[in-house]
């Protein structure tokens, strides 16, 4: 008997094969967050910020610091949440297990009801800064503090494609030598326990330093002749960016590792090739496009957070830092995001 005769005298294969596709589109549709900052005046009042991601169907959300008001928003909202531990709390936590005790009790055990994804340790930290020689300590000491307090939470970090170098083709991505000093035990640390590294990654940086050489449709997912990279054809930028980590994590010992894009997003105005519309036209291409992955890691789905939720008038310069948001501080769109 042929499999398609199987299958249509079988209604059980057909409920079995219906559920099987609701849970694989409930998986891609749920790999979407968005990064919350606070850095504007006016700013909305976070039980507020809470509702509208419940409105809009956004599953999770990144916070750069434990705010209290915001976490308390969130207790039985079903949001999952990436905190932050700030860089200007490393040194403090390296130096003590029990101020990463203190830390995990008062900003993640006291809030029951909320759903912490990812504990981050530190965001983007340089090579210069005092942070970069506390990372890896400030890590296991959170680490240990989380086991402690019975949470099954998982701990990493964030960098930026500015640890990166030789990313053109990406198959030949890498680390500079002074991020791979101090990521390499980082590195190790999440091989060991399982856990993903966090990247922020922003084709519009890459495509404004680089106008002569990067079309503008190749970073916003738009149709271009495709990149050739040996075996890998890439027809946009973020997968083309993504890719290149994933070659620098394989040649530092991290080649098992799984990256969450934790930053990604396009301003509308400040600067070169900003607008609303390509703005609009990035964020939604986004959206669709991790549910696919990239040319190294095809058909997994990549777990993304678009920055921002609101546009955040207290930073800067340069200017454009200011009109990330996809909302204004009133909650009214910029423009059109499809969620679903």
């Amino acid at each position: 008997m042929s499999e398609s005769r199987i299958v249509s005298s079988s209604p059980m294969w057909l409920i079995l094969l219906s559920l099987l596709m609701a849970s694989f589109f409930d998986t891609t549709s749920a790999q979407i967050g968005v990064c919350y900052g606070r850095l504007g005046n006016p700013k909305p009042n976070p039980s507020d910020v809470v509702a509208l991601y419940k409105q809009r169907n956004i599953k999770r959300m990144r916070i750069y610091d434990p705010d209290q008001e915001t976490l308390n928003a969130l207790r039985n909202s079903n949001i999952e949440l990436i905190l932050d531990v700030p860089n200007t709390d490393l040194v403090r936590i390296a130096s003590s297990q029990s101020e990463a005790d203190t830390w995990v009790q008062n900003n993640v055990k006291n809030y029951g009801g909320v759903r912490f994804r990812y504990i981050t340790v530190g965001n983007e930290v340089k090579p210069s800064e005092p942070a970069a020689r506390a990372l890896f300590k400030a890590m296991q000491n959170i680490d240990n503090a989380v086991s402690r307090a019975g949470l099954g939470i998982k701990v990493s970090t964030a960098i930026d494609m500015g640890a990166t170098i030789d990313t053109y083709p990406p198959s030949h991505g890498r680390f500079r030598d002074e991020y791979i000093n101090f990521l390499r035990p980082v590195i190790g640390f999440l091989v060991s326990k399982q856990s993903p590294l966090l990247l922020n990654s922003y084709p519009y940086f890459s495509y404004k330093d680089d106008m002569k050489d990067i079309p503008l449709e190749y970073a916003l997912f738009q149709p271009t002749p495709p990149v050739i990279d040996g075996q890998y054809s890439y027809h946009n930028l973020f997968d083309a960016q993504l890719d290149a980590v994933y070659a620098a994590l394989e040649r530092s010992g991290g080649g098992s590792l799984e990256i969450v894009v934790s930053e990604s997003g396009w301003p509308t105005q400040g600067g070169p090739g900003t607008s609303v519309n390509n703005a609009m036209t990035y964020v939604n291409n986004l959206i669709q496009h991790v549910k696919s992955g990239t040319p190294r890691k095809p058909g997994k789905a990549i777990e993304t957070y678009i920055f921002a939720m609101f546009d955040e008038n207290q930073k800067g310069p340069p200017e454009l830092e200011k009109f990330w948001g996809m909302f204004l501080p009133s909650k009214q769109p910029k423009y059109n995001v499809n969620f679903n």
